[in-house]
């Protein structure tokens, strides 16, 4: 029978597709780790991974060993997590997983009060891209999401927790700062900056403005960037504009947003954000006290729209 050591050794294998970092991850030497997953193989009498590959991959009948692996684990973690529980106290370990354009003005609002809230919950956030944070739920490898929505909702539970519209930040003598309010037909893609590939934010606002992904506003300047503050940065000492979350103005000056700030004219474009996690998943007191401790500390602009606007932008 094999031991759940032996299984955690399995799946770090699978997850890393390399004996030495696994081994690295698991805290025991690469010998250990090798002769520990070579007994469990001859026990069960299957190949788990084919080891002449570089990476290493799982071999069509390790797969199913693998898929089985982690329900034990699941379970076992499931079956932890309501043993050690003390009464009705909130509690245990949780991985969230947050996308950084959300993560930078979001987390400050609610993170200290949450801990000293609910001290018995050990809370790690990791910011990643949508498409990270989906794929670390699915396996396991993270509770729970705050992310930009619509998903595909059929392996998630989904809460929406705001929306936020979005406004332009322009440069200082930007020719579309004359206006009060800005129409779509007003922008023009050749002075935008934007995010890099990857992002859920960058085709939100490629998708609503129709234009073509393009990043040259300094012909001879290729940027690829992840954050939307650096790009802040650049087009307030410089030229063109970008999009920003309204979240963002909490940190910004009434006179940076008179100089640099306009909001649409008619429809806001608007990102539905929401706290995502997978169906059968068991720690749900957690999900439901950080929750509460985001909505309790959002600001009231954001929260009058909890209903959701005429138009949130799709993902594409």
């Amino acid at each position: 029978m094999p031991t759940l050591t032996q299984i955690e050794y399995v799946l770090a294998v699978e997850k890393h597709r390399h004996f030495g970092r696994a081994a690295e991850a698991c805290h025991v030497s690469q010998p250990t780790l090798s002769q520990q997953i070579q007994k469990l193989e001859d026990e069960v009498g299957v190949i788990i991974f084919d080891r002449l590959q570089k990476p290493v991959i799982p071999t069509p009948s390790g797969l199913g060993f693998l898929n089985q692996a982690k329900i034990v684990i699941r379970e076992n973690e499931k079956l932890l997590y309501f043993a050690q529980k003390k009464g009705d106290a909130v509690s245990g370990e949780f991985r969230l997983g947050i996308i950084p354009t959300v993560a930078s003005d979001l987390i400050p609002l609610f993170i200290s009060h949450f801990s000293q809230q609910y001290p018995g919950v050990d809370l790690t956030i990791e910011e990643l891209k949508t498409e990270t944070v989906l794929t670390e739920i699915k396996n396991d490898r993270l509770d729970g999401g705050i992310l930009a929505t619509p998903i595909d909702e059929s392996s998630y539970k989904v809460h929406p927790l705001y929306y936020e519209p979005f406004v332009l930040y322009f440069s200082r003598n930007h020719r579309l700062l004359e206006k009060k309010t800005i129409d779509i037909k007003d922008l023009d893609g050749r002075d935008m900056w934007m995010l890099s590939d990857g992002h859920c934010f960058k085709n939100q606002v490629l998708n609503f403005c129709s234009l073509e992904a393009t990043q040259a506003v300094l012909k001879n300047i290729h940027f690829q960037s992840g954050s939307l503050r650096t790009l802040q940065n650049i087009v307030k000492s410089g030229v063109g504009y970008t999009f920003l979350p309204k979240l963002m103005l909490r940190e910004m000056s009434d006179s940076e947003i008179k100089n640099h700030v306009r909001t649409f004219k008619s429809l806001e474009p608007t990102r539905e954000i929401s706290f995502i996690y997978r169906r059968d998943h068991w720690k749900l007191d957690i999900i439901s006290a950080i929750e509460k401790s985001i909505t309790k500390y959002l600001p009231q602009h954001l929260l009058k729209e909890k209903k959701a606007p005429k138009l949130v932008l799709d993902i594409i």
